[in-house]
């Protein structure tokens, strides 16, 4: 998040969300602390590096709290903050549509990479 002035409050919230993986991550931790190693599992298709990086990037903006538990062997914990459940709760409806809608964006996806568009 580099932006300090936004022009509007979907401006602001896609900074905050905005990539790949922050949505799918906050869906992965919404109902408890979950370990590294779960999160990535419940997470397809990312690497272990984009997982830490996204991680580090979410606890940086305050969306998650990492929590290390000092014994052998460590655990560590990934949750939401206060701040991350309300984004989490803000991202339902748009979870919704996309249920709703999956099939359309499947074929109009599909029909653009037939036609080689980006």
């Amino acid at each position: 998040m580099k932006k300090t002035s936004y022009s509007c409050g979907l401006d602001a919230a896609v900074d905050v969300v905005g990539g790949k993986w922050k949505a799918l991550i906050l869906w992965a931790l919404h109902h408890e602390p979950v370990r590294f190693g779960e999160l990535r599992r419940q997470v397809p298709g990312i690497s272990e590096k984009m997982l830490i990086l996204q991680l580090r990037e979410m606890e940086r903006c305050g969306l998650v709290h990492r929590e290390v538990y000092r014994q052998v062997p460590p655990k560590v914990e990934y949750s939401l903050t206060e701040f991350g459940q309300s984004l989490n709760t803000a991202l339902i409806p748009l979870g919704e549509w996309g249920e709703k809608h999956m099939q359309t964006i499947e074929a109009v996806q599909g029909t653009d990479a037939a036609s080689g568009a980006a």
